[in-house]
């Protein structure tokens, strides 16, 4: 089956020839064309050509079009560093005063910044191989944005000292939000939500409720009005925010590999589908194939059962050196496993169902 395929009879209760599997590659799509990461900057055809390329490799089942967290928000003037051979990181916030944030606009996606390039790379891609498998384009959240335009600290004490401007700068985020998530589904993409600063590792479930989850729930009705679902990722541990990030309109919860899938499973599993979580670092960079093929087991055995469906995934994007070979132990494994699933390969030493 192809990966459409795969899913769309997956979800329609129909037989599959296995779970789908998700390991999110990101900038490790360079290492399978031999690219630098800083060469993917204002360089969409590269970009396609590496996501495709780790596509037709490994042979997984969404795509997600990705480099960085900070696309929209260098777009509206934040200041991103691009080291030759790493991950970019953020080097200066947009603004550095509350008084200075009624100069933010929105971004332009066609115009502004390397959000042009990333449509392109889109575009790319769907054009390659958009017939047989879904591809995704990253999107940073309204509120994650909206703590690279004044920075991350200054954001969470501006929750408590000046609540009104922060929903300033999570509406001029969410303005741009949807601006790039209309020309994703113009191209026939769809958005991947991404909003690592909503993580109750950072901000309380009550900060959530009230600073994200307004944004959040406004960018996913959208989306949804569109005619596509939405995958959240939120990073670190989010089990005090599965039921808002449900009513925000979730229909599948990437769940980080500090989060317990099995909890997920219980708490939600019967409202959203799951996906996730085998360990990226630890794992799926630090370990063996055999290390990977036990971890994708016990997923498999936690959450294969879930109500609304599982997609065996790493808990996060997968650091850059990240063994082809683990990579493909992953997808393997789960070749192997098929559908529907023998009870006794879960039933392997060092596999547990949980509780």
């Amino acid at each position: 089956m192809t990966p459409i395929e795969r899913l769309a009879a997956y979800n329609r209760g129909e037989a599959v020839d296995r779970l789908p599997c998700v390991p999110i590659v990101g900038n490790t799509a360079a290492r399978v064309i031999g690219a630098k990461i800083s060469q993917f900057r204002g360089n969409g055809k590269l970009l396609a050509r590496a996501h495709t390329e780790a596509y037709r490799l490994f042979r997984y089942d969404i795509i997600r079009i990705f480099t960085d967290l900070y696309t929209q928000a260098e777009a509206m003037g934040a200041s991103v560093h691009y080291p030759d051979d790493e991950t970019a990181y953020l080097a200066a916030p947009a603004i550095t005063d509350v008084s200075e944030i009624d100069r933010l606009a929105p971004a332009e996606p066609e115009r502004d910044g390397n959000l042009p390039h990333h449509l392109e790379a889109l575009q790319r891609t769907l054009d390659a191989v958009g017939t047989e498998v879904t591809v995704t384009a990253a999107l940073t959240c309204p509120f994650t944005n909206a703590s690279f335009l004044i920075g991350a600290e200054t954001l969470v004490r501006l929750t408590l000292r000046n609540p009104e401007a922060v929903h300033k700068l999570c509406e001029v985020s969410l303005e741009t939000s949807l601006r790039y998530a209309k020309a994703i589904l113009d191209a026939g993409g769809v958005p991947s939500l991404t909003d690592a600063m909503s993580s109750s590792t950072v901000i309380s479930p009550r900060q959530f409720k009230e600073f994200s989850f307004p944004y959040l729930k406004r960018l996913i009705d959208y989306i949804h009005s569109r005619g596509k679902t939405v995958t959240l990722h939120i990073c670190g541990k989010t089990n005090r925010i599965w039921d808002l990030m449900v009513e925000a309109g979730a229909d599948c919860i990437s769940i980080d590999n500090d989060a317990d899938l099995l909890e997920a499973k219980e708490k939600v599993g019967h409202k959203v589908r799951l996906m996730g979580n085998v360990k990226p670092s630890e794992t799926m960079l630090q370990g063996r194939p055999e290390d990977v093929r036990e971890a994708v087991l016990q997923c498999i055995a936690q959450a294969c059962d879930s109500p609304k469906g599982y997609i065996v995934a790493s808990g996060c994007s997968l650091p850059t050196e990240t063994p082809f070979a683990n990579i493909h132990a992953m997808v393997d494994t789960v070749r192997e496993v098929g559908w529907p699933i023998d009870p006794e390969v879960l039933r392997l030493p060092g596999v547990a169902a949980g509780r």
